[in-house]
């Protein structure tokens, strides 16, 4: 696995460091999308980037923090911090957790082979959801681009006081509740506790509540009206100005990343013309501290809801991962490991969580610059994440004076570049069903919930697909009477040379593709079909690779129907997989004999002509 890891050092030092230099404005901005602050994405790009690369199937991947990784954390990160009712500390371990449980999920999956399936993902799915990111970034980014932040409304959050006297009092009435004093006929005890509510508890309290209904997409929209009445313009122009740098900054050349002259220039600039700028939070200086509290405080209940988001977040890092590594051996002429790339992501998103970083993936831009300075080996990945490190312990006290608003900005190109327009472009062209699917995907994604509309999107492509296999198999599946042997039906080249005098009493059932639950209702009608006349059918299974539980019971039901009407059936080319299934609920031999079993045709036309008798002149 580590073989070779120290050959081309000097390729490997310059793809190293340039990726680095690109991760790290980009892992700043996650981190702060997230709600966990700018540490928190400069902590994942530093563990997922070197242990991701140490022990991955990639060997020019670089990994890190990346915008659908970020915006499905956000979802978790929002969602565990209301359970705790606005307390972060409180539910940073709870979130730590689930991100350690998805990490986890990511080993699993590698260890028992399950990348090679990952390709299998509905391509509208991955259209539908990619769009949405970049929608909910773009939204999400209104704000902070207004310069708008909700805890500096102080009229906005007064209106959030009488329901944080209600939550306050609700607290109350548990503890209670919890303590075994809560009597309804005596409330002074309640009482007694409320009058000791100070006010900052009631404002704390109504700015956890205003930052919540004015967070995510709906809530951004809902706020916008504010945020245009209270813009900040000295914020606005430095968004602006950064956008603009980072656009206009790669016409000139692509050599240097513009996202890093964006941040420096503007960062140096609102800096040493001392302008009244909004920083980013203070990043913690010192080596990351492990979150072993995580353990000690660890309570299922507290993520049990969030077990299927974390299965999510395994998937989508595996998708997100493996789409880049795909890209990586298109630029190097290599084959990546797919089961050991997810070990890989795995291990370094599960090291990530416990030191508090948000999760990450396999990052297509920073692995493309790895490739293009010349990273040939695991040794660049790992050269970028100690740069990362590096810098958060040099510079962590100078990075924390990055203006918000130039975040903000690197975050809204992100936006832009992350959405997919080849999918928007095709739509026109677009089978209906899969524009139904990319645009239920993107929309219940941005509106409602991301994790539920990928589910959701993922079974709607099943039962689409499943419903046009099923449609294809039924309409080469057919029953052709013998009397229409010689053109008029579809018999396949050995039928050519049936007796006709047996043309009313044989029947044939053709029998094209896997027999499914999608395509059960019309084998059954066909077999219903039959009619009166018939004595003999023969069921070709040549094409019948396989068949699921409830093609079987399809099968047995059909059968049943023939022995009632006195009707023999004959099985030609039965594979072992149908045959096993058949034999496991005993249709063989109980409903089919084994002398009703034949392995070709000729075979079935040597017992059709010396059993059956012309009974209908």
């Amino acid at each position: 696995m580590f073989k070779n890891i120290f050959t081309n050092i000097r390729g490997n030092l310059f793809g190293g460091i340039t990726a680095g230099i690109v991760a790290l404005p980009l892992a700043l901005a996650f981190g702060v999308q997230s709600g966990l602050g700018p540490d928190a994405g400069l902590y994942g790009a530093i563990f997922i980037g070197f242990f991701a690369s140490l022990f991955g199937g990639t060997n020019t991947q670089i990994s890190g923090p990346t915008a659908p990784m970020t915006a499905l954390s956000m979802v978790v990160i929002a969602g565990i911090i209301a359970a705790n009712e606005g307390d972060v500390s409180a539910a940073l371990p709870f979130i730590l957790m689930v991100f350690l449980l998805a990490g986890l999920i990511q080993v699993v999956l590698g260890v028992v082979g399950l990348g090679k399936y990952i390709k299998y993902i509905p391509y509208p799915v991955v259209s539908g959801f990619m769009t949405a990111i970049g929608v909910i970034i773009l939204v999400t980014q209104i704000l902070p681009m207004l310069g708008y932040y909700t805890e500096d409304d102080t009229a906005y959050i007064n209106e959030f006081k009488p329901e944080a006297e209600e939550v306050l009092l609700d607290k109350i009435l548990k503890e209670e509740a919890g303590e075994g004093i809560l009597v309804l006929e005596d409330f002074r005890e309640t009482v007694s506790r409320a009058e000791k509510i100070e006010e900052s508890e009631i404002l704390r309290e109504a700015t956890t509540l205003a930052k919540n209904n004015s967070s995510g997409v709906i809530g951004s929209l809902n706020t916008l009206p504010r945020a245009l009445n209270n813009i900040n313009w000295l914020e606005v122009m430095l968004g602006l100005l950064t956008i603009f740098i980072i656009y206009g900054f790669k016409r000139i050349t692509t050599k240097i990343p513009s996202t890093l002259v964006a941040l420096l220039v503007v960062t140096l600039g609102a800096y040493f013309l001392k302008l009244d700028y909004r920083p980013i939070e203070e990043i913690p200086t010192g080596f990351p501290i492990p979150h072993f509290e995580m353990f000690a405080n660890f309570r299922l209940s507290q993520i049990s809801p969030y077990v299927f988001t974390a299965i999510t977040l395994a998937f989508l890092g595996a998708i997100d991962s493996l789409l880049t590594s795909v890209v990586a051996d298109n630029m190097t002429k290599t084959k990546h490991k797919p089961n050991q790339e997810l070990i890989g992501q795995g291990i370094g998103n599960s090291i990530a969580a416990i030191f508090g970083g948000i999760p990450g993936a396999g990052a297509t831009i920073r692995t493309v610059v790895n490739i293009s300075s010349g990273g040939t080996t695991k040794l660049s990945g790992m050269i970028a994440a100690t740069l990362l490190l590096v810098v958060l312990l040099a510079l962590g006290p100078l990075a924390s004076q990055i203006p918000a608003a130039v975040l903000a900005g690197i975050l809204v190109t992100v936006g832009i570049g992350v959405m997919d327009y080849k999918g928007l472009k095709a739509i026109p062209n677009m089978p209906k069903t899969e524009i139904v699917v990319m645009l239920v995907v993107l929309v219940l994604s941005v509106f409602w919930n991301l994790i539920y509309a990928v589910g959701i999107g993922l079974v709607l492509a099943s039962l689409i697909f499943m419903k046009k296999i099923g449609d294809a198999t039924a309409a080469r599946s057919q029953i052709i009477p013998l009397s229409d042997a010689n053109g008029h039906g579809m018999p396949w080249k050995d039928e050519l040379n049936f007796p006709k005098e047996l043309q009313q009493e044989v029947f044939i059932k053709h029998l094209d593709g896997p027999m499914f639950f999608g395509n059960t209702n019309d084998f059954q009608e066909m077999a219903r079909g039959i009619p009166k006349t018939a004595s003999h059918v023969i069921i070709r299974m040549d094409k019948v690779p396989y068949m699921d539980q409830s093609g079987l019971y399809a099968m047995e039901e059909a059968l049943y129907r023939f022995s009632k009407d006195n009707i023999t059936v004959i099985l030609v080319h039965l594979e072992t997989q149908p045959r096993v299934m058949m034999e496991s609920i005993d249709i063989i031999p109980d409903l089919i004999p084994q002398e009703h079993i034949f392995n070709d045709f000729d075979e079935v036309l040597a017992y059709i002509k010396e059993n059956v008798e012309d009974t209908v002149q």
